[in-house]
């Protein structure tokens, strides 16, 4: 399904299936529990629409691995964004729920089988992390687990997920997503509130998680032995016109919200100056994306601009390649955050969405990341309340004020280039 119609069918029948849950919900006794007394057996992670922001969630994992070292963690996401979970090791092969989104029918027998995994592992909390995903919350609470901690609405408008969230707080556009996921880990220390209306519960206190590097650093792709000479080595015998010189990744696509793109012409003339400079340049992304690259690759008309679009078969090749480059830029979305992982540098644009919540996390290998944005009075306009759907009308001028020269002061210091 495209995203407008997984929009409407959330915003629709999601409503409605968690008003119907709520409801049923309501007859049931509460039974207040002891936060001392709680002991998981397992506990369940729903992140099912980001790749990204599975790397936002390393600090909150690592968390949960020390608060109840002896629960199972099972992750449910989408089929096709499973693949960042397996590299960054957050739980067993055999503890990842896929969800099948490619239509209504494959949709709704593999959320079938997730919820009846879940029961069958007797999973007894659940960490919902989705904003405004009304089928997250539904899976929640038919999972039967005892404490779901999630988002709630409070008094705030387009979020209703559901009256059964018992470990609850509400979404806080003010608080980066790491600490907030963190926070949802938290909430589940407290007694669950045996109050059906929806309202902020968890107040526990956020201070020293932030700055603590047990949570905070992100444990870098462990490397096979040879594999990044291999990699190396084939990129060489493929483009030995880059040979011998600074490789520069660059991301110009948009993926599923191309309205978070920094415009063409800009990409082609950061990529014109540091090919000047003596650096190779190749433009990253997707088969899909490939149009995009050999406009940009054939505007260029340089040897060492290379389109190496759908050359990676796999987030662990483009990682991999990533150790080998010296500086990423690239829209908001998951490549930005996967280079958390390596030690490239990173120049990362935002607009519709605010650094503020997304900025990548920090590379325990060296690598530092630069976050744009130019906050434009309208910027950000792709929130939690408005389903990811922006009123732009196309002129993303949150992204076209950020100019090439600034780009290329930031890449001329980390590449250690004269200006």
């Amino acid at each position: 399904m495209n995203i407008n119609t997984q929009r409407m069918v959330d915003r629709y029948a999601g409503q409605m299936l968690c008003a119907a849950l709520s409801l049923i919900h309501s007859f049931k006794p509460r039974e207040a529990g002891q936060a001392s007394q709680f002991k998981p057996k397992a506990i369940a992670i729903l992140m099912i629409s980001e790749m990204g922001s599975m790397v936002l969630a390393q600090p909150m994992v690592a968390y949960l691995k020390e608060r109840y070292p002896d629960a199972d963690l099972h992750v449910v996401q989408l089929g096709k964004n499973q693949e960042i979970v397996r590299l960054l090791g957050f739980t067993k092969p055999e503890f990842m729920h896929a969800i099948n989104d490619s239509s209504l029918s494959q949709l709704i027998s593999s959320l079938y089988r997730v919820i009846r995994d879940l029961r069958h592992a007797g999973v007894d909390a659940v960490i919902d992390c989705e904003l405004f995903a009304r089928i997250s919350s539904a899976i929640a609470y038919l999972s039967g687990a005892s404490r779901i901690a999630g988002f709630t609405p409070h008094t705030q408008e387009g979020l209703y997920r559901g009256s059964f969230i018992n470990c609850a707080l509400p979404y806080n556009p003010y608080r980066r997503i790491a600490d907030q996921f963190i926070t949802l880990a938290r909430a589940l220390e407290a007694a669950p509130d045996g109050v059906s209306k929806a309202m902020p519960r968890s107040k526990l206190s956020q201070v020293g998680f932030a700055s603590d590097s047990r949570f905070e650093r992100l444990k870098p792709l462990d490397l096979k032995e040879g594999e990044l000479a291999a990699a190396v080595a084939k990129l060489q015998e493929n483009f030995p016109q880059a040979n011998q010189k600074p490789l520069v990744l660059l991301y110009p696509g948009g993926g599923i919200l191309p309205i978070r793109a920094w415009p063409e012409q800009h990409f082609a003339n950061v990529a014109k100056a540091l090919l000047e400079k003596g650096c190779a340049v190749g433009f990253i992304g997707l088969p899909v994306d490939k149009p995009l690259a050999q406009s940009l690759v054939g505007q260029l008309g340089h040897e060492a601009a290379l389109d190496l679009t759908g050359y990676t078969k796999n987030i662990r090749e483009l990682l991999v390649l990533f150790f080998h480059a010296k500086l990423l830029i690239t829209n908001d979305g998951g490549p930005g955050h996967f280079a958390a992982l390596t030690p490239i540098h990173t120049i990362m644009f935002f607009g519709p969405e605010t650094p503020a919540l997304y900025a990548p996390l920090a590379s325990s290998l060296g690598g530092e990341a630069a976050p744009l944005f130019a906050g434009t009075p309208c910027s950000p306009c792709l929130t939690a309340y408005n389903h990811r759907t922006s009123s732009c009308d196309g002129d993303n001028v949150c992204l076209k004020e950020i100019t090439p020269e600034q780009v290329l002061g930031h890449a001329h210091r980390m590449l250690g280039l004269p200006a």
